[in-house]
C-alpha cells in the first residue's frame, strides 16, 4: 500500500462531527481520467464499512456497472445510478425507477439530424441505460444545448461530466436519489459526507453536511465544496478515511 502523504493541517472534517453515512462517485473520483480505479480507495472504503459506517455509490453510470464495483468493494448501501434515475438495494421490494429513458433517447436521435456527424448511439454504457442518454464527452455541448432549449425535449438537463454529456429529465439529480434513500435508512442529509469530482455531483454537494472535491475536479466542483482534496482522484480516500475514523 502505498503512503499518501497529508499537507500540514490538513482538516478534512468539521470538528466534533462524524458521517453515519458515506456517499460517493465513481467517475473521476475512485477511478482516474483512464477510468482505471484506485486499489488504495477500494480498500479505504472497505474500512468505513467495517466501521459501521455504510458506503452508497451515487454515478452517472448504469447500474450493471455499479452492481459490479458494489459487490467487488463489499459494500453495504444502496447504489444510485444514472444520476438518481435508477436506485436499487437488495433487500428493497424492487428496484426504484425514477424516469424512463425513452425520451432522452429520441433527443439523441433528432440532434443527429440536427448536427452533421453526431453520433446518437452514444457511448458504449447505454446498452445498458435505463433512464437517461448519454452522448460522447467530445460533441459540442454548447450547439447541443442550444438545439435541445429549442425543441420539444427543452424540458430536458444537458450535462457534461468528463465521461459523457448526459440527457436526462429535469427530475433527475443525485441529490434527490439520495434524498430518496437516506429516507429508507432513517437518516437525514446532515449524517451525510459526499465525494466527487463533476457537476453531476453538485446536487449532492448542495444536500449534504460536508462535501469534497477530490483532485482533477471541475472548478465548479471545487467551488461548492467544503474541502478540496490535495489528491488526485482516489487517492483522496486513505487520509479521508483516516480523518474519519480517527474523529
Amino acid at each position: 500500500m502505498k503512503t499518501v502523504l497529508l499537507p500540514i493541517h490538513m482538516q478534512w472534517l468539521p470538528n466534533d462531527w462524524r458521517p453515519r453515512v458515506v456517499a460517493v462517485d465513481i467517475d473521476g473520483t475512485l477511478t482516474d481520467n483512464n477510468k482505471r480505479l484506485n486499489t488504495d480507495a477500494v480498500l479505504a472504503l472497505r474500512r468505513l464499512e467495517a466501521a459501521g459506517i455504510p458506503v452508497i455509490l451515487a454515478t452517472g453510470n448504469v447500474r450493471a456497472i455499479t452492481y459490479g464495483l458494489w459487490r467487488f468493494l463489499q459494500l453495504s448501501g444502496p447504489i444510485c445510478c444514472e444520476n438518481g434515475g435508477v436506485l436499487w438495494h437488495p433487500q428493497w421490494p424492487e428496484t426504484v425507477m425514477r424516469a424512463k429513458g425513452e425520451e432522452a433517447r429520441e433527443a439523441a436521435l433528432w440532434l443527429a439530424e440536427e448536427i452533421p456527424g453526431l453520433d446518437p448511439q452514444g457511448i458504449e454504457s447505454n446498452a445498458w441505460r435505463e433512464s437517461e442518454w448519454c452522448l460522447f464527452p467530445s460533441e459540442d455541448l454548447q450547439l447541443i444545448k442550444e438545439k435541445i432549449s429549442q425543441s420539444r425535449w427543452s424540458h430536458l438537463k444537458v450535462i457534461r461530466t468528463g465521461f459523457a454529456i448526459h440527457l436526462m429529465s429535469p427530475d433527475l439529480s443525485k441529490g434527490k436519489g439520495i434524498e430518496f434513500i437516506l429516507d429508507r435508512m432513517n437518516l437525514s442529509p446532515q449524517d451525510l459526507l459526499c465525494v466527487g469530482d463533476a457537476p453531476n455531483d453538485l446536487s449532492m454537494f448542495e444536500l449534504a453536511n460536508w462535501s469534497i472535491a477530490v483532485g482533477g475536479s471541475f472548478q465548479e466542483i471545487k467551488n461548492a465544496a467544503d474541502v478540496i482534496s490535495p489528491h488526485p482522484h482516489g487517492d483522496t480516500f486513505q487520509p479521508l478515511v483516516d480523518a474519519i475514523l480517527n474523529q
